[in-house]
């Protein structure tokens, strides 16, 4: 995520470190090369230039000038102004009303149906009780593809005809959430490949008759500027409360997400990190500063992991670590409860001083897919019981994971070497840090 970015400023601002002190000479030249890393990353130009503005004001004070620690300041300043730029804090849902509507609009292709279930699955896990409809008549199969989504996420789902019209259909789903006591109905729209004078109408037409309290764009981060003027002609006739800005884990400039919001006004409220429909986080503007400036994002990681860890099974691997009976079952939960966190590139990410250095780092994800094919071919017995995999079993469990007998052979040193750290240590929070040093990452 903004990789390119996060690469350029962190080389801008190398030029202000190891210097005793700073001439105002030395700040405007790496101002330049800020604003040059700004306009390669896609940043509208305005912002831009107000963005550098506030930063020259602040650095050639005579607190930078005169400090002893003038890297530390500049970074310091540049944090804030990103943070300023970005939106300042986190802006929630205004969930006051009951059943709360949630309106989502955007350009076909920006990801909005898959956005709506994803807003729905984090609703839902943070206790609301919503319902799914969608309202896009026109192109085909666009309801049968929200509904199977919200079969998959066991969310209910209001099913209609295309026949039925945009607005009755909306109507209806209304009553229904609030007769059966769902507290959000979530409204996904039709979209255009390009703003048209009927998608607008349909929108203010929904919004008339609903009366959403969210009304949120959904639009890809990927297509720069473009998603940004798309935002503000949105919202000049709409009128928006947020915007959540998709496919944001392909986006390496990051252009889009720092000029949403002065340009348009409105704050980004989430990001879609992923294809998954658990790939839907909070949008902090002070945390993504803080991975653009290479800083690591812990307080996310965190959050992450409260999501994807089953603590009861991390209660029950601590108890048999104490006892030395870790097998390969207890590996291969291991391995799953990672992957659940994302990649081994997406994990280190958020750890301060990596984001930038991991294109040097030797990380094979295929080595731990391979792992965990090897563990998912052998036998519940053979992985509780290791010292069984004789010869033979070796060439049946390299057979079916389309793996070697070598690959098998390097997979059980491993753990063999794992349980041996353990004998020494025996401390279960070493135990992250000892699967990375076993899986040689």
């Amino acid at each position: 995520m903004f990789e390119n970015l996060s690469e350029r400023l962190e080389k801008a601002l190398a030029g202000f470190r190891d210097r005793g002190k700073l001439s105002p000479d030395d700040i405007k030249k790496g101002l330049r090369e800020i604003r040059l890393a700004l306009l390669e990353a896609d940043v509208n130009y305005r912002v831009v230039k107000d963005f550098l503005a506030r930063i020259e004001a602040r650095a050639l004070s005579a607190e930078v000038l005169e400090s002893l620690t003038p890297f530390q300041q500049i970074v310091k300043i540049v944090y804030d102004e990103l943070v300023n730029t970005l939106g300042g804090k986190a802006q929630g849902l205004n969930l006051s009303t009951k059943p709360t509507v949630i309106l989502l609009a955007g350009l076909q292709g920006s990801g909005k149906t898959t956005t709506a279930g994803k807003l729905a699955l984090f609703l839902k896990k943070r206790g609301h009780n919503p319902l799914l409809v969608s309202t896009d008549v026109y192109r085909p199969a666009a309801i049968e593809q929200l509904k199977i989504l919200s079969q998959k996420i066991n969310i209910p789902f209001f099913d209609a005809s295309p026949s039925e019209g945009a607005l009755e259909i909306a109507n209806n789903a209304f009553k229904m959430a609030k007769n059966t006591g769902r507290d959000v109905l979530i409204v996904d729209t039709a979209g255009r490949l390009h703003i048209d004078e009927d998608l607008m109408e349909e929108l203010q037409s929904l919004k008339e008759s609903l009366k959403p309290v969210e009304t949120l764009l959904v639009a890809d981060a990927m297509m720069g500027q473009d998603a940004v003027n798309v935002a503000k002609t949105f919202h000049e006739r709409v009128g928006l409360t947020g915007i959540i800005l998709t496919k944001v884990e392909g986006d390496a400039r990051g252009g889009a997400a720092l000029s949403m919001k002065e340009v348009t006004g409105c704050p980004i409220k989430f990001l879609g990190v992923g294809e998954k429909l658990e790939a839907l986080e909070v949008f902090h503007p002070e945390r993504l500063a803080s991975r653009i400036l290479g800083m690591g994002d812990m307080l996310t990681l965190i959050e992450k992991a409260q999501e994807a860890i089953d603590f009861r099974k991390a209660k029950d691997l601590e108890k048999k670590i104490k006892k030395m009976q870790f097998d390969l079952e207890d590996l291969r939960d291991q391995l799953q409860q990672m992957k659940k966190l994302g990649s081994v590139r997406d994990i280190l990410r958020f750890l301060p001083g990596l984001g930038n250095k991991l294109q040097n780092l030797p990380i094979d994800e295929r080595e731990i897919l391979k792992m965990e094919a090897i563990l998912n071919s052998m036998t519940p017995q053979e992985r509780r019981n290791p010292h069984i995999i004789n010869a033979s079993r070796k060439r049946r469990i390299a057979k079916g994971s389309g793996t070697t007998v070598q690959d098998v052979n390097k997979l059980l040193k491993s753990f063999e070497e794992m349980k041996a750290i353990m004998k020494q240590f025996k401390n279960p929070g070493k135990m992250q840090g000892l699967l990375r040093r076993v899986l040689g990452i």
